[in-house]
């Protein structure tokens, strides 16, 4: 499950409410920030099984960004209420085509250096979880003490 619901306030002036920075090629790569973390997850399960969450007026972009993405797997929240809600929105929505759904949460705007190490965490947290009640978290160690964001 993607999180696509941010509007972007800690990259203005780049970011707007209107196109926030998941939808902007940040890199100068040619893909933005989410279509990168949709390319991401392709070799770790199929693009049925990805989801994809946002608030509705982003709805169309995320649309428009991933025209592969079947669009009942956009979930379009009628009003944003930051995380926890929203993950709470997307696992009700996938335990009701699939119970036993192994759920990783992502967000859309982060930057993956070393995508293959990054995989093979997932892949391994994922084998790990598998038939078990367990939630597991993947962090960072920080390097600096930094209120605008959270941390492990």
């Amino acid at each position: 499950m993607l999180m696509a619901g941010g509007v972007g306030v800690r990259f203005w002036p780049f970011s707007r409410n209107a196109k926030p920075k998941q939808y902007l090629d940040v890199l100068g790569l040619g893909r933005t920030l989410l279509q990168s973390t949709y390319d991401r997850f392709l070799p770790l399960c199929p693009k049925e099984n990805i989801f994809v969450v946002t608030n509705e007026e982003h709805r169309a972009i995320t649309a428009q960004q991933l025209p592969d993405l079947d669009s009942d797997r956009i979930l379009a929240e009628p009003m944003r209420r930051n995380t926890a809600p929203c993950i709470a929105y997307a696992c009700h929505k996938i335990a009701l085509k699939n119970p036993n759904a192994i759920v990783v949460v992502t967000p859309s705007d982060h930057i993956i250096l070393n995508e293959a190490a990054f995989q093979d965490t997932v892949k391994k947290s994922a084998e790990h979880a598998t038939g078990q009640d367990k939630l597991i978290t993947l962090g960072i160690k920080p390097s600096r003490p930094e209120t605008s964001y959270g941390y492990i």
